[in-house]
């Protein structure tokens, strides 16, 4: 038998293609390879189980044999196998119509993975490292003959008797110079650990070494030999593929740390099965996470049928649970070839939202199930719970009965409860209700204690998403609103009709702020005068909460730029009531009531970390030379 013929593709430049495009990802071919080979060797034995094929199935596996001296790698299998014609309709016929058309398209294209993710190419991704490649194959079928197949990277095959006499087929990679990375074991033996690690055949690649009991010695004590044993890199029975019933959690927790060796143990996990209207299984860990801005992505894993994928999943996972960790398999999901990026369909969508639910369901089922351990671990899952409150419409309307919110006094309440808590002391003439929060509870110490001396209960949101779920709180609730409690004095947060009377006269206000503006002297600050209890501070200073709350997420990259470029600006209130401004305006020398009225107000600024530097040095000097 020979023959000798063109591959069908209708031009001689897709190769050349193949070679450039996939160049960056290159490693990919190994996968491909492997994947076929456990395709093969499943489908025999789908065969055999259907009566089908009644031969000998034989010790099922594929083989991985790197032979560095004479630079080639071997794929092998005893699965299906190929004949001659078969070869000529799976290998030579690259299934693509309209090949001009796709040349004209991709001639300028700079995605590899669209151009062969379209076009079924996974065999070819041979031809990225290899120089020439064989195929030697045996099919299952009775009568069949052995057929070898061979290209050199262009258009033109051959195909000539085999040589193998078992069922099954050898792909061998004559390696290139410019891949000759791949000729290392150790290399391989990556691309396989990272690929092929849960593949559900076994993957042989070479063998190990061990030592094994050999009876004993003169003096009755064990003796030992080497022998050498398959090295099977593959655990062909991941616990996604069990049912939740064969599990302990002592099998999650071992899973766990098999994928990340060095994270602590996760917090709980959620088993994913499901096999209508698409097929879905994995296992998805609550990580404990530090409590900044430190989201680390790309820890799920995505599989399809065992095979890994990526762990880029964000059209998948939705956006607000990039930060869990586990693995997602699904055959479901659209790949192309190189399996590495997703096509948004609608399937996509569903998993999607089905992945939502699920973890909706799994937070509302432990909050329920018991509460204290819920809020024990608030500081860990309170960041998953606040960003998908605030990004996922479907999610909020499950999350808003189990998203908790805590105060300074390390209460902790459900919306519904926090609500019946304030709303007696903390709703203005208006009727609206007002929450008071606090993002720094020691720098604003002193707006706390004046906030509480109200009566006011003030809000713990220092977690990095709290500016943004604030801001979604007030669009969420009715007739609600949320001011940081340095916003404004006390008597101020709250609009109500008992303000305290004004103890000044009209001349009096204007001497007062005039001394003020000009012991000041900063445009920045605008000095104005309130009627507040003598009992609060002499001067306070705030930034206006819309203002100072566009500014932090222009800051966090939120889409305010405009706000970001803006300076700040601040409000001075001066306490009028206070006793320290009827000493001002009783004090006959102008410098003393200059030096008063600035050190009031460095004193304000001292209070909120707004002092600093040189200033923060006069201020000091200026307290020595008073005392």
């Amino acid at each position: 038998m020979q023959e000798k013929g063109t591959i069908s593709i209708h031009t001689e430049n897709i190769f050349p293609i193949i070679k450039k495009f996939l160049y960056s990802d290159n490693e990919i071919f190994l996968r491909e390879l492997v994947s076929n080979a456990v395709d093969a060797t499943q489908k025999i034995k789908r065969l055999a189980s259907l009566g089908q094929y009644n031969g000998e199935l034989g010790k099922l596996q594929v083989e991985v044999a790197l032979d560095a001296e004479n630079k080639t790698i071997t794929i092998s299998d005893n699965g299906l196998g190929m004949t001659a014609d078969e070869i000529k309709k799976y290998i030579n016929q690259i299934a693509f119509s309209g090949a001009t058309e796709f040349m004209e398209k991709f001639k300028e294209a700079k995605d590899a993975n669209e151009i062969i993710g379209r076009f079924g190419l996974g065999f070819y991704s041979a031809f990225m490292v290899a120089d020439v490649v064989e195929i030697n194959t045996l099919s299952y079928q009775e009568g069949a003959e052995p057929a070898r197949w061979t290209c050199d990277g262009s258009t033109e095959f051959e195909i000539t008797e085999g040589s193998r006499t078992t069922r099954g087929t050898d792909i061998i990679l004559h390696v290139n110079t410019e891949s000759e990375e791949f000729l290392n074991k150790q290399r391989l033996q990556e691309i396989l650990d990272k690929y092929a690690k849960f593949l559900p055949v076994p993957i042989k690649f070479g063998t190990n070494e061990q030592q094994e009991e050999d009876g004993q010695d003169e003096e009755g004590k064990p003796k030992y030999k080497t022998v050498e044993t398959d090295n099977i890199i593959n655990e062909t029975n991941p616990i996604w593929t069990k049912s939740p019933n064969e599990l302990k959690d002592e099998d999650y927790l071992n899973f766990y740390k098999e994928l990340y060796p060095f994270s602590e143990d996760p917090l709980f996990w959620i088993h994913l099965n499901v096999d209508y209207p698409f097929n879905l299984t994995g296992v998805l860990y609550f990580p404990k996470l530090k409590n900044d801005y430190e989201f680390q992505r790309n820890k799920i894993k995505l599989f399809s049928r065992q095979v890994f994928i990526t762990d880029e999943v964000k059209d998948i996972v939705p956006e607000f649970l990039m930060l869990l960790h586990g693995v997602i398999d699904s055959p479901d999901i659209p790949l192309n070839v190189s399996r590495s990026f997703l096509q948004a369909d609608s399937n996509v969508k569903k998993i999607n939202s089905y992945i939502t639910k699920k973890v909706a369901d799994k937070l509302a089922e432990l909050f329920k199930a018991d509460r204290k351990a819920y809020e024990d671990k608030w500081n860990d899952i309170g960041l998953f719970v606040k960003y998908g409150f605030i990004s996922d419409d479907k999610f909020y309307e499950k999350a808003k009965d189990f998203v908790l919110l805590n105060n300074t006094a390390k209460e902790t309440f459900t919306l519904n409860e926090y609500k019946e808590k304030v709303e007696a002391t903390q709703t203005d003439k208006e009727g609206r209700l007002v929450y008071i929060y606090t993002n720094d509870p020691d720098k604003q110490d002193a707006f706390i204690q004046s906030a509480n001396r109200k009566g006011y209960d003030v809000l713990l949101m220092n977690s990095p998403i709290d500016n943004h779920f604030v801001s979604h709180l007030e669009q969420k609730l009715d007739k609600t609103s949320l001011k940081r409690v340095d916003a404004d004095v006390a008597d101020k947060l709250i609009n109500k009709e008992d303000a305290p009377e004004h103890i000044l006269t009209e001349e009096q206000s204007t001497q007062v702020k005039t001394i003020f503006d000009s012991a000041i002297n900063k445009p920045a600050f605008k000095v104005e005068l309130e009627s507040l209890s003598p009992d609060e501070l002499p001067v306070t200073v705030t930034m206006d909460e819309f203002m100072r709350r566009m500014k932090e997420m222009a800051a966090m990259g939120g889409g305010m730029g405009f706000y970001g470029q803006m300076p700040d600006n601040y409000k001075v209130v001066v306490n009028a009531n206070h006793k320290l401004i009827t000493r001002i305006l009783s004090e006959e020398n102008t410098d003393t009531r200059a030096q008063l009225a600035k050190q009031a107000f460095d004193l304000a600024l001292l209070s909120q970390g707004l002092l600093t530097g040189a200033e923060l040095t006069e201020f000091v000097n200026r307290s020595v030379s008073l005392i």
